[in-house]
């Protein structure tokens, strides 16, 4: 196991994944390294009205992810709580699905008074009723030993039909790939707001870079592509960033990934943050940048689509027959560890 961020593919494989619990008929995508979320699919069911009639309830499909509430309060509470909430609904969104319900789990620090938990609950619940979600059920207490920015967890379902779900290990030979937003996204927007006081760049471009916090959600990306075109694997470049996120789709779908990085869009000032705290953008956490895979007949238009509601975008590459990923001709692997974490620790001592 590293000794921050998520476990590697080989820990993953002998700690966790021979140990999952019973087998059931009802779950069609099991964990997986690298793999966004889990589905249930629920057989279609007859239902019996109080009159006595019999209506047959069609089967359904629930995505379901899991992940910390991940609180930073030098955000500020309202934006740390905009930030927490996107991050739980974008494992879900990429399912293809519409988010639709939320459980909550918040493991709080004692500090935490009692006008900043209900600022952080008012902006989950704002966020929710935008994008018709639900809570369904959840725990709030205040924990000795518990501290920022992990507060507790959340399991986000969206419901829909099963036709509509976008597999994660779909991708196919002769898609074309496509990318939203760029690297390191999240990196940029945590790091330029976190220490905006220790950062020796521009001003025009420091104000970009903290500008990027708000392009950390890919909920909107996934929405878009999903009802615009035949969008085959659909994975958000979390930790390990674009390099991450293209390997874990090409492992996924046992397919390989031919990409260009010059047809890569960039965001203004994440290339100049990057440089400033030390890390590779290719390789540092990118939440909000949302990886496809689409019918090449269709890649313009998902692309289209997505420029006009203001999310740049690009066709990067193919998939073709094999496995594995080349970057401008060069064979890439995962990255062992994420930039983002150590650099974050850095500037955390340096702060105080």
């Amino acid at each position: 196991m590293s000794e921050l961020g998520k476990v590697d593919g080989e820990f993953f494989e002998e700690y966790i994944f021979p140990h999952l619990g019973a087998e059931r008929d009802d779950v069609t995508l099991q964990p997986q390294h690298g793999v966004d979320f889990g589905v249930i699919e629920l057989d279609s069911v007859g239902s019996q009205s109080a009159s006595g009639d019999v209506s047959e309830v069609g089967g359904k499909a629930i995505a379901t992810a899991t992940d910390p509430i991940f609180i930073m309060p030098s955000l500020g509470f309202e934006r740390a709580a905009w930030f927490a909430f996107h991050i739980l609904m974008s494992d879900v969104a990429v399912s293809g699905l519409q988010p639709t319900h939320l459980a909550v789990d918040f493991n709080l620090p004692p500090e935490i008074t009692d006008e900043e938990f209900a600022t952080v609950w008012q902006t989950f619940d704002r966020e929710a009723r935008k994008l018709g979600v639900s809570v369904v059920t959840g725990h709030t207490a205040r924990y000795a030993g518990c501290n920022y920015p992990m507060v507790g967890g959340a399991t986000a379902m969206a419901v829909g039909d099963p036709e509509n779900v976008v597999r994660p290990n779909g991708a196919r030979p002769g898609d074309k790939v496509v990318l939203t937003k760029g690297p390191a996204v999240e990196a940029t927007g945590l790091l330029s707001n976190q220490f905006a006081d220790l950062m020796d760049l521009p001003e025009e471009t420091a104000e970009e870079a903290k500008d990027r916090f708000y392009d950390m959600s890919p909920v909107e990306d996934a929405r878009i592509a999903a009802e615009t075109g035949d969008v085959s694997a659909m994975h958000d470049a979390t930790e390990g960033g674009v390099h991450g996120a293209l390997v874990e789709t090409a492992t996924a779908s046992g397919v390989h990934l031919d990409v260009s990085r010059d047809d890569m869009p960039v965001l203004p000032g994440v290339l100049e943050a990057c440089e400033f705290f030390d890390i590779d953008p290719w390789s540092s956490i990118s939440e909000g940048t949302l990886l496809l895979t689409v019918a090449p007949e269709d890649a313009e238009r998902v692309v289209s689509a997505l420029d006009d509601a203001d999310i740049p975008a690009g066709i990067i590459g193919d998939v073709r027959e094999g496995e594995g990923v080349t970057v401008d001709g060069e064979e890439i692997e995962h990255p062992e560890s994420d930039p983002f974490w150590a650099a974050f620790e850095e500037f955390m001592e340096k702060s105080t």
